[in-house]
């Protein structure tokens, strides 16, 4: 489904491509003056290179690391719990790669955005998810995670008595992309294996602990002080729509509607509706107020639509009775499955017949698949249980009320626009203690949401409860807990592609800082102060987390793939056979070799098969 802020004036695939192409180039010009600079002897000794990037190496910090090394009994304890949870994530990313590469294979025609090669770089502005004012907070995320790894790394070194050689950054351009510890190959070698491991286990352990109290100081003091600002958040206008028309922009806050205060966007549809005619003044950010003529607008619709229409397409008749509102739409079909609707699409006007109800896509093998065997594209239900269903929300509401096991009939129509009837037996639902039908549907009627003025909202409150703020979020139980929040937290970035909300979230910047207010005791340091530190441990906390994470990929030269080695070793010095290195490096190669196929296959596959 594609449900997020409609393209307003250029594709945001073309903008990131014609970025990448830019930043190749850059790099390449960047690449040569790096290549003339050493072979002119313009680089200080202390800067080495590798390709593109620049290496700076220091010999300062070795004896601070050794007075922070003296509780060597601590650190060997932190450094083993490390290990232990390198472990697991090892194994947790071996099967993960190897399950995203089979389902590559084997489905490449599911293959998201979220897959693009482009989106596995983190450069803001190149990949989708991550705009280009999301760049001074995932810097910084960037920089302690790498200070932190890297000086996990360094710290073992000195408790396990590894001498260190030089620590320093890499860098691409100005953008830091790595650091490192150079330890003493020599005294590495004499080290203890369990030294070697907890060195290599170091650096995700600090990651992760960062990680932690990123997200700690984030979704307790920090998002306490943030609230929703008042007012209807506007995340998108539709093309040709009566906002686009009066100069309504993304990120604009509707305060006022002919006069009466809008304090949230669930205000928002009662003041359109209350209007007296059909032309409003609409008061926004309480600052100018502009006038807006309303008609149902098509806001987002899902791919290959049941009803045939798409963003900027308007409603403007059911049954020949003319609508300007989502009311009155309602109101027009009434407890019809199917409807007339008459449309103004690229500039024509069309009449219909479509039928009105939730649009799902079914899940194969779950309980309504199982009924109703395979389908042909979405369906649309019109009927649940006995009762009449408009979209997706009267969808939900009764699902709310069964429990598994139920028996409960089905009123369908197909993508032919066949009507069909079933009786499905329900699941049970995976997190909630409700029936599940096994579906995945789509907000709004039969797949689209519609607004009076052509303005999608953008669920501030949402996603701040999601951050630990006020508010309610629809992922119930596991939003209520820390990891569940730190999980959600990790997908915000991706969320609107996913479809779990309509936008992705990307910090308190790029405009929807607009959307919130500081408050509180934090609230006297000023909005900008309160965004930018709430910015600053978002990104540091994703940040730190992706590190880890990455890390613990079983495959050289990352510290997952020493860990291997490592391991490999010790449970083969325990066999009853003459074990050799050869033998270890098989496995070890093997099991990384398997990673990068892997890798290359879930992120290459969908686009080289589905093409």
């Amino acid at each position: 489904m594609e449900y997020g802020p409609p393209a307003l004036v250029s594709s945001p695939e073309l903008f990131g491509s014609e970025l990448l192409a830019w930043t190749v180039v850059g790099l390449a010009i960047y690449w040569l003056a790096i290549v003339v600079a050493r072979q002119s002897g313009l680089l200080p000794e202390y800067v080495g290179t590798q390709g593109p990037i620049l290496t700076i190496h220091t010999k300062r910090g070795r004896a601070f690391l050794d007075r922070l090394a003296r509780p060597k009994r601590f650190w060997r304890a932190w450094a083993n719990l490390g290990i232990g949870i390198a472990l697991v994530v090892m194994v947790a990313m071996f099967v993960f790669l190897i399950s995203a590469a089979v389902s590559s294979l084997t489905s490449p025609q599911v293959a998201t955005s979220v897959q693009q090669p482009r989106n596995v770089l983190v450069i803001p502005g190149v990949n989708d998810f991550l705009p280009l004012s999301a760049t001074p907070g995932i810097v910084f995320g960037l920089l302690v995670g790498l200070v932190v790894h890297e000086g996990g790394h360094g710290l073992l070194c000195r408790v396990e008595d590894i001498d260190i050689e030089s620590m320093g950054i890499a860098l691409l351009a100005i953008l830091p992309v790595g650091a490192f510890v150079e330890p003493d190959q020599e005294s590495s070698r004499t080290a203890s294996r369990g030294g070697q491991t907890r060195m290599f286990a170091a650096g995700v352990t600090n990651n992760f602990a960062v990680t932690l109290v990123a997200f700690a100081l984030l979704f307790g003091p920090v998002a306490g002080s943030i609230a929703v600002a008042p007012g209807a958040a506007v995340g998108g206008v539709a093309p040709d729509s009566p906002a686009a028309a009066a100069g309504i922009q993304p990120d604009d806050r509707i305060t006022a509607i002919d006069g009466e205060a809008v304090e949230t966007n669930d205000d928002l549809e009662a003041r359109l509706e209350a209007a007296d005619s059909d032309r409003v003044s609409v008061e926004l950010n309480g600052e100018r107020t502009v006038p807006v003529e309303l008609s149902l607008v098509v806001t987002a619709a899902m791919e290959n639509s049941p009803l045939g229409l798409d963003a900027g397409d308007s409603i403007l008749a059911v049954d020949g009775e003319p609508i300007a509102t989502e009311r009155g739409f309602y109101e027009a079909v009434g407890d019809d499955e199917t409807a007339r609707l008459t449309i103004q699409q690229d500039g024509e006007r069309v009449d219909r017949e479509v039928p009105i109800g939730s649009a799902v896509t079914v899940l194969e093998d779950e309980p309504l698949g199982n009924a109703i065997g395979p389908t042909d594209g979405p369906i649309v239900i019109t009927g649940l249980g006995g009762e009449r269903i408009h979209n997706y929300e009267d969808l939900q509401s009764v699902l709310d009320t069964t429990s598994a096991g139920d028996e409960i009939s089905v009123t369908y129509y197909d993508s032919a626009g066949e009507r069909n009837e079933a009786t499905v037996t329900l699941g049970q639902h995976e997190r909630f203690d409700i029936g599940f039908l096994g579906i995945s549907p789509n907000p709004g009627v039969s797949g689209l949401t519609v607004s009076a003025i052509g303005v999608q909202l953008y669920p501030a409150g949402e996603y701040l409860a999601l951050l630990g703020g006020e508010g309610e979020s629809r992922f119930g139980a596991i939003a209520d807990s820390f990891f569940g929040k730190i999980g959600l937290a990790l997908l915000l970035p991706i969320m609107g592609i996913a479809g779990g909300l309509p936008f992705n979230f990307a910090g308190f910047a790029g405009g929807i800082e607009n959307f919130y207010v500081a408050q509180g005791a934090l609230g006297a340091l000023g909005d900008w102060t309160v965004f930018a530190i709430a910015n600053l441990l978002f990104w540091t906390g994703w940040i730190n987390v992706q590190l880890g994470f990455f890390n613990c990929i079983p495959a050289f030269p990352l510290d997952g793939g020493h860990i291997l080695r490592t391991s490999t070793e010790a449970i083969f010095s325990r066999l009853p056979i003459d074990s050799t290195r050869g033998m270890v490096r098989i496995v070890t190669t093997s099991i990384g070799l398997t990673m990068l196929v892997s890798f290359l296959a879930m992120v290459f596959a969908p686009g080289l098969l589905a093409g």
